[in-house]
């Protein structure tokens, strides 16, 4: 076998690594949190982040996966624990969401995450795009409030925290490329992982202790009840750490454009799964503002990548 066709076979393990990853944890998550009766996304969110603790720190002290980046000042911690607050607030939004909306749904306003990217990069350093780009996300609004319409199972609470969560999680990203911009400070996905995930823990906790008081009652009552409850927890907080991890190789092995299209076809792929396990109800409407919604994403990456 010649050295490019492992290197295919390589990349094509990690792209099926990375789709199982966000796939399976997005699905176990719903699964969890909605038809198991395990109604604590903070908590859960707390075991993902403890998974990526522990993880993170194995892959990169022991099996160095890649080189550890050790911080250098009081100011790019404080920094980094800005970015972990903000973090814990879009998974825990997200995961709070998936209890009332459906994963095709939940997916398709996520799949904004573009517009306001843009909006808070413009209000953060005022600098525009060609005007090419910002029409790319009026489809991106558009498909998601037609697929708003024809939910048939919208419900309103969910859909508020879960456009709170995607302007969350772009307010991350643009907040990262601020705050970790000079070169001193700068840090990969692997190891910013590795100083977010033990600050998110002590942000969760308590947290979850306060707002979910009988969490470890009714955990331990699900163990004795289901037997493979600790192994479901278990392979759900892996399952986040290497949906992370595979994110970041993806993005090493291959370009840009191809982890945008990846991207994209990922999240169809996790809405049509969605549909075939929990059955939920699915309208011509809904899935047409779905499709909108992803044909204005892909416009939106082409227009930056040609407009850049």
């Amino acid at each position: 076998m010649s050295s490019t066709q492992k290197q295919a076979i390589f990349i094509c393990s990690l792209i099926v690594l990375w789709y199982s990853s966000n796939i399976g944890v997005l699905l176990l998550n719903k699964f969890l949190l909605s038809n198991y009766g395990f109604r604590f996304p903070i908590f859960l969110t707390m075991c993902h982040m403890s998974a990526c603790a522990i993880l993170s720190y194995i892959s990169i002290v022991f099996l160095k996966v890649v080189p550890l980046q050790t911080l250098k000042s009081r100011s790019q911690f404080l920094k980094i624990a800005t970015l972990s607050i903000v973090f814990c607030g879009s998974v825990v939004g997200g995961n709070i969401s998936l209890r009332y909306l459906a994963v095709s749904f939940n997916q398709a306003v996520g799949a904004t995450t573009p517009f306001f990217t843009a909006l808070f990069a413009y209000l953060a350093t005022l600098k525009r795009e060609a005007w090419v780009t910002y029409a790319a996300l009026v489809p991106v609004v558009t498909g998601v409030v037609i697929a708003s319409g024809g939910e048939p199972s919208f419900h309103l609470f969910g859909f508020v925290i879960c456009i709170i969560a995607t302007a969350a999680r772009a307010f991350k990203s643009v907040l990262q490329g601020i705050l970790l911009s000079s070169d001193g400070e700068k840090l990969n996905s692997m190891n910013l992982l590795l100083y977010m995930s033990p600050i998110a823990i002590l942000v969760l906790l308590p947290a979850a202790l306060i707002m979910e008081p009988n969490v470890v009652d009714v955990t331990l009552k699900l163990g004795r009840e289901h037997k493979f409850m600790w192994l479901l927890l278990l392979v759900n907080s892996v399952m986040a750490y290497s949906a992370n991890l595979s994110n970041f190789l993806v993005t090493k092995h291959t370009s840009a454009l191809t982890l945008q299209v990846l991207g994209n076809a990922k999240g169809a792929v996790a809405v049509v799964i969605s549909i075939l396990l929990f059955k939920n109800p699915v309208t011509v409407i809904g899935i047409g503002g779905y499709m909108i919604t992803v044909m204005g994403v892909v416009a939106y990456g082409e227009a930056k990548r040609r407009f850049r």
